[in-house]
């Protein structure tokens, strides 16, 4: 009988629906403890970039990443929140409201993938202000100033690197000239002393180059990601009208 296939149909998108931003306000549940936990946590890496001296004025965009987190953890609840009591009690309102959010997401998320191919000079443009304000910080604070110095050692121990570039980002540190003209024991991870000759031939990558190549090794993975979602809220605006105007 057609009205039971229709239905059936009808039951099946419901309960994906119900599935799929049932997930969703998981997943905006966790964004959200992250981003308040990098607001709380003094210790993380983001509040690190407030420490160097001279960092440009447009990096500070990155210490309200805590804030971005909650923004796109709240957004994923109320999306799932929306998608998940919309489709249960079949609310029209609700499921219009779904549309309207997970489309402006959509636009939104088009249009920053469009500014970051047009505007990818000014971005390496940026990351070479950086690199020379954490240059300039290694050299003055590293191996005197305590935070300074236990940052760079926490983020260092973790991305397994040296430097924001390289070993002779220490040369002329405090660090470099308390130790008789060597490098940081990271900087040469099987020989000590780290001296320039042992740097040279077994000294790690520096942070910047090991999250670029990080990241220039994940392309396809992250390009994937990126239309994988794009695909996803597609099929979520589609089957939210197909319920909407059932």
């Amino acid at each position: 009988e057609p009205s039971a296939g229709r239905m059936g149909c009808f039951g099946f998108l419901k309960a994906m629906m119900i599935a799929f931003n049932g997930i969703i306000f998981l997943a905006g549940i966790t964004i959200l403890g992250v981003g308040i936990w990098v607001k709380v946590d003094t210790g993380s890496i983001f509040n690190f970039l407030g420490k160097i001296n001279d960092v440009p004025p447009e990096i500070n965009q990155v210490l309200n990443v805590g804030y971005l987190l909650i923004a796109i953890g709240v957004l994923l609840v109320v999306i799932g929140f929306l998608g998940c009591c919309g489709a249960m009690r079949e609310s029209k309102c609700m499921l219009l409201l779904f549309f309207m959010i997970v489309l402006l997401v959509f636009i939104a998320e088009v249009a920053g993938a469009v500014v970051i191919l047009v505007f990818r000079p000014v971005a390496d443009a940026l990351f070479e202000k950086v690199g020379t304000a954490a240059v300039k910080n290694i050299q003055k604070d590293y191996g005197s100033n305590a935070d300074v110095t236990g940052l760079w050692n926490t983020t260092m121990d973790a991305l397994k690197c040296c430097g924001f570039y390289n070993y002779t980002d220490f040369t002329g540190s405090p660090y470099y000239t308390k130790h008789n003209n060597t490098y940081p024991p990271r900087c040469c991870p099987t020989n000590s002393p780290c001296n320039s000759t042992v740097a040279d031939a077994k000294s790690a990558d520096g942070c910047f180059t090991k999250i670029k190549k990080l990241i220039d090794n994940n392309t396809v993975v992250i390009v994937g990601v990126a239309l994988g979602i794009a695909a996803l809220e597609i099929c979520a605006m589609i089957v939210s009208m197909m319920l909407y105007c059932r």
